[in-house]
């Protein structure tokens, strides 16, 4: 059985969004790419955050994702763009809740260390990893690459959490499934 993980590196000028295939041989790249809000005033927040639904409910329609991985956002030293950040990221996570997906939420740093091995790893770094990990032709841009990353961050933590919560007998249900305003 295949499942295929959408990646999301959140922005609120660029999103990166990275689609892999995981099955009995491995992880397999499917696509990635950017959403872009750059052409946008940037005071038209409302706007920016209507382009970031409708692009991921775009990339769901096309790529059919079975579930969905997405990078936490930590405080930066500039709590206005932190706060603007969260504001694209929530846009994010409706659209997947909206189309009835698991969402997993992972660091960047989780995210470096299942990458390339440390938490450290620069831009540069995750790039040249995810096409080593991914066998892609050349390097992926630094947004679609952290998504791509994310994926397959998922693909190696999502399995390990399946086999823990079937050895223990506990269900998951997955932090973004919601029905009727109440968890499932």
């Amino acid at each position: 059985m295949t499942m295929r993980i959408l990646g999301i590196d959140p922005g609120l000028r660029t999103t990166g969004f990275g689609v892999v295939d995981l099955d009995a041989k491995g992880v397999h790249y499917v696509a990635s790419g950017t959403i872009s809000t750059q052409h946008l005033v940037s005071k038209a927040l409302p706007a920016r955050l209507k382009v970031l639904f409708d692009g991921i409910g775009e990339v769901i329609a096309r790529y059919q994702p079975t579930c969905a991985s997405i990078e936490i956002v930590f405080v930066n030293v500039n709590p206005q763009s932190t706060l603007l950040l969260g504001q694209a990221r929530g846009a994010l996570v409706t659209a997947l809740v909206h189309a009835d997906l698991e969402v997993a939420e992972y660091t960047a740093l989780q995210m470096k260390q299942a990458v390339t091995g440390h938490g450290r790893a620069d831009k540069t770094q995750i790039q040249e990893m995810v096409r080593r990990l991914l066998a892609l032709p050349g390097l992926p841009g630094p947004d679609a690459a952290d998504a791509l990353g994310l994926a397959i961050t998922h693909a190696h933590a999502g399995k390990a959490m399946a086999r823990l919560a079937q050895a223990d007998g506990i269900g998951g249900n997955g932090s973004g499934k919601y029905k009727a305003g109440r968890s499932r």
